[in-house]
């Protein structure tokens, strides 16, 4: 399908290589990428860029005028909510937002944009693309917690060689409940149950899924935790999941359970974790988002010798920007077939 008029404009850093590679898609496509506008990565896949850069104002002007031409944006403005906002509001021919996170709800909630411009402009995610590297990330902190790799840390720290022995716990024939069975849920389950493990967990419609024990609804977290060895959150931060995972679910618990967050800060309540992690009812923790990024100097959290604090950084990996960029043309040629586009954000749920 050959589009004359159709613009793409490519809004956040990307490898010159991966915007040759969307050109491909349909040579009728204006594909605007101007590199000096956009700030250099200091890491793979760092999207939002070398927060030193500045633009010139002949620059910044320049930017702007290249984003409100376009009827399809590759990233959101300066990779931000405020940036989305002002495209949204500048460009009447905007269509269609890509934004580089799976989870690019938050953003577009925070951007205050209407459910009406919304609903004239497509915001579509990157879910799926960041499953593997999330569900790599999850089943190595359950195996922390069951391998005790935290006080094994210690000890050689303190060239500590203990006299007696603590036996660890196997994966194998353990319980592992996953809260949102979505892409990234479903692909830590598959890790999972390559270990041994058997696997349950929620999702809003509770169909049969192949290889999932039981699928149950979010409400039912307290039941399904009460049995488990290690509780996975792979939920997006909403309001209906606004700390889900708290006193009622930490108090089902078995004792040790381990519970990992790849999902969104917001869901557990991190009051209540300190507290069970206190009592014993949480073993370990392996945490990489936070209701508060980046987490406060003062959270107990930094601290707890039973917590391992990552920087939100779980879902990287050197492959991104192409996967990335993959995703982007399979919808690309979605959009010029006047198909319904995956992965869109909610305009009322934001998720």
């Amino acid at each position: 399908m050959i589009i004359d008029s159709l613009t793409v404009a490519i809004a956040v850093p990307l490898e010159a290589e991966h915007v040759d590679r969307i050109r491909e898609v349909d040579p009728g496509i204006n594909v605007i990428y101007e590199p000096d506008l956009l700030p250099p990565e200091r890491f793979p896949a760092d999207h939002t860029g070398d927060p030193a850069f500045r633009r010139t104002a002949e620059q910044e002007e320049l930017y702007w005028k290249l984003l409100n031409s376009a009827d399809i944006l590759y990233g959101f403005p300066n990779e931000s909510a405020a940036g989305f906002a002002r495209t949204v509001a500048e460009n009447p021919r905007l269509r269609w937002v890509h934004a580089m996170a799976a989870g690019a709800g938050g953003a577009v909630k925070a951007s205050g944009v209407s459910r009406e411009d919304l609903e004239r402009v497509a915001v579509t995610t990157s879910s799926g693309v960041h499953a593997l590297p999330l569900a790599e990330f999850a089943i190595m902190g359950v195996l922390n917690g069951f391998k005790r790799t935290a006080e094994m840390a210690r000890d050689q720290q303190a060239r500590h060689w203990p006299e007696l022995r603590t036996p660890t716990r196997l994966a194998a024939g353990s319980r592992l409940v996953v809260a949102g069975l979505g892409e990234i849920g479903l692909e830590t389950a598959r890790l999972a149950r390559a270990l041994g493990m058997s696997v349950c967990g929620t999702k809003r419609s509770t169909g049969p899924i192949e290889g999932i024990e039981r699928v149950a609804k979010s409400e039912a977290l307290p039941e399904l935790v009460s049995s488990a060895d290690a509780l996975v959150n792979t939920l997006p931060g909403t309001p209906y999941t606004d700390k889900l995972i708290g006193r009622a679910v930490f108090d089902a618990m078995r004792p040790g359970t381990v519970l990992v967050n790849v999902g969104r800060g917001t869901v557990v309540d991190e009051e209540a974790l300190l507290e069970a992690l206190e009592s014993g009812q949480v073993g370990y923790a392996c945490l990489d988002v936070f209701a508060v990024e980046p987490l406060p100097a003062d959270s107990a959290l930094w601290s707890h010798p039973r917590v391992m604090v990552s920087p939100h950084t779980s879902a990287l990996s050197r492959d991104e920007n192409r996967l990335i960029a993959e995703r982007f043309r399979d919808n690309l040629r979605r959009f010029l077939a006047g198909e319904d586009l995956p992965h869109r954000v909610d305009p009322v749920h934001f998720y």
